[in-house]
């Protein structure tokens, strides 16, 4: 009998991840919400790129929910209204279902994550009998699951390194590169997405699971970041004018501290045009790519980039991996025990229900 999937939110995950149900043979899509009115009522197909399917969106949650279903891929947007992001995972736990997502950074770590945040959302999870697993690509598999997979083939390894490099003059997302990330604002004014805290809490959990993976345990964090300016007006045609002198690149590390003298460091190189910060490293092509780098015998460099026919450019691809990484994640979450889980809660989590399958 197949699992019963809601996939709330049409955006950068919500739309390859109602295409990643439609392929699993052990899946099938029984809703999508959507908060946009123009998208009530329209064929979720259409909404992601394919062909009317006969299901159409709703933006009523609640009769859904009630309507009972295995699990929710939660595809809305967590940065930018984090109260209501969590007052819909509550609702859905609550009634019952299991949840992946990709936005809710705060619950990567249940370790590490806020009592006071913790406990409603384990609460939810008693009450309804279900599980909450939040991952993507970064933080997600390329940062956790994959470093650890890597570092099985070296030996005496003195650091096992994961970097994203990116351009993010090709995300989707206008206010979150400018309010959150940063891009165009003042060199003076350090964004939310480059604190300590803000970094910590996204990007810390990727690095405490690698080690805790492999035996490992991290027991402390150091942070590192470096930013530089424009030097040219740009202009990207989805987000306006990003002037000469504001930020047009940052760069971040976040090393994991371990009592031996193995390190675990995640790396950000990040702008927002090709020709600034042109002395930090590039992907091996293109505008973006996601490394897994151990240093050993033999150093080991892995480059990955992903590409989808539907959503197009790099980050298309990396959004597109992030969403089919939760939705084949769905059956190993809806048979784990309650509570908040992490990728060491789960067994392997692999495409086995997706081989030989096609879109409708």
């Amino acid at each position: 009998m197949s699992l019963r999937v809601i996939v709330w939110g049409t955006g950068n995950v919500g739309r390859p991840a109602i295409r990643a149900i439609l392929t699993h043979r052990e899946l099938e899509l029984t809703g999508v919400i959507v908060a946009n009115p123009d998208k009530v009522g329209v064929d979720v197909g259409v909404l992601a790129g394919l062909s009317p399917i006969g299901l159409a969106a709703t933006d009523d949650w609640r009769s859904l929910l009630a309507a009972g279903a295995d699990a929710v891929v939660y595809a809305a947007t967590a940065d930018t209204r984090p109260e209501a992001a969590m007052a819909d995972l509550i609702a859905s736990l609550k009634a019952g279902c299991n949840v992946v997502a990709s936005g809710l950074y705060l619950f990567l770590h249940p370790e590490t994550t806020l009592p006071d945040l913790l406990a409603p959302v384990q609460a939810a999870c008693e009450r309804g009998s279900s599980s909450l697993f939040v991952s993507g690509i970064d933080p997600g598999w390329a940062m956790d699951m994959l470093p650890a997979l890597v570092s099985g083939t070296s030996s005496a390894i003195t650091e096992i390194r994961s970097r994203e490099i990116f351009n993010y003059a090709l995300y989707d997302q206008p206010r979150v590169v400018r309010d959150v990330i940063g891009f165009g604002g003042s060199m003076d004014t350090l964004p939310l997405m480059l604190h300590d805290f803000a970094i910590e809490m996204v990007w810390g959990p990727m690095v405490r699971l690698v080690g805790e993976a492999l035996g490992c345990p991290v027991t402390g964090l150091e942070i590192n970041v470096e930013r530089q300016a424009l030097q040219r007006d740009i202009r990207i045609p989805t987000m306006g004018l990003f002037e000469t002198g504001t930020q047009g690149a940052f760069r971040f590390e976040v090393c994991g501290v371990t009592p031996g003298e193995a390190r675990f460091v995640l790396e950000h190189i990040t702008r927002i045009d090709d020709t600034c910060a042109p002395d930090w490293p590039y992907p091996p092509e293109g505008q973006g790519c996601h490394q897994v780098i151990i240093r050993g015998n033999p150093t080991v460099t892995l480059s990955l980039h992903a590409e989808d026919e539907y959503e197009i450019g790099a980050g298309g691809g990396g959004n597109a991996s992030a969403a089919c990484w939760l939705v084949n994640a769905i059956p190993a979450v809806c048979s784990a025990q309650a509570g908040v889980l992490t990728m060491l809660d789960l067994p392997r989590i692999d495409g086995s229900g997706q081989l030989g399958t096609r879109l409708p």
